[in-house]
């Protein structure tokens, strides 16, 4: 893929249940945690053009580098140099699920689908 298009982005994509897990961390987790190994595993335009549609959308907050900052497939993967980006997206289940229950409220989860569209747009720019 990099040899045909010039540049590959993998996407990280995974949830947690973000309102109650003192042995991780203390308090609520973001409802979408960005990670770009401090900014390693891709480049600048690419960590500049997603924090950007996440500052603009209202409907949840949201951190950088946090306390997510990307895991192994982000950081052994990412080598912006080289033209693979990778990112990582940690997604609280409250975005779209009943954390509780876990019951799927599709009401949350197509709230929920046009941020991510963005996002996974803002990457293939």
């Amino acid at each position: 893929m990099r040899g045909e298009h010039g540049r590959v982005v993998l996407w990280e994509g995974h949830s947690i249940r973000g309102s109650d897990l003192p042995f991780l961390f203390d308090g609520r987790l973001p409802d979408l945690n960005l990670g770009t190994a401090a900014g390693t595993s891709c480049t600048p335009a690419l960590q500049q053009r997603l924090e950007a549609v996440l500052g603009a959308q209202e409907g949840y907050d949201w951190v950088a580098n946090g306390r997510f900052k990307g895991g192994h497939i982000t950081r052994h993967y990412g080598r912006p140099e080289q033209g693979v980006e990778a990112v990582q997206m940690e997604t609280s289940q409250r975005c779209y699920m009943d954390e509780a229950t876990f019951e799927w409220l599709p009401e949350r989860a197509e709230r929920l689908q046009p941020v991510l569209r963005a996002l996974l747009e803002a990457a293939l720019q």
